[in-house]
């Protein structure tokens, strides 16, 4: 039962923060590393092949892991600024887009 709350806050916070990410009208400044290649002021969607999917924030916007590859499928974390992350079921990051609005 604990795990199954822990699973809906994510999913709560999750949700929260894709509402608020096509806010952003510029791409994310800083790097953003995966599986250990750093993309620099990254915007869009980012594929991985490798398992599990490592994820280094070092920007300055959230950005949101999707369990599909294209960003697609559930949104299975978001990771703030500064946050880090390994993820089993990962396939693909967002990173917010001037685009977006």
């Amino acid at each position: 039962m604990k795990r199954a709350m822990k699973m809906l806050g994510t999913l709560a916070a999750a949700a929260s923060i894709a509402v608020a990410v096509p806010a952003f009208a510029h791409a994310a400044g800083g790097s953003l590393i995966i599986n250990g290649r750093a993309y620099q002021d990254p915007k869009g969607c980012y594929n991985s092949d490798q398992w599990p999917l490592r994820v280094d924030n070092k920007t300055d916007q959230p950005v949101v892991i999707f369990s599909g590859p294209d960003c697609s499928g559930d949104q299975l974390r978001v990771l703030f600024p500064g946050q880090y992350a390994i993820d089993e079921f990962g396939q693909s990051v967002s990173v917010p887009d001037s685009n977006d609005d």
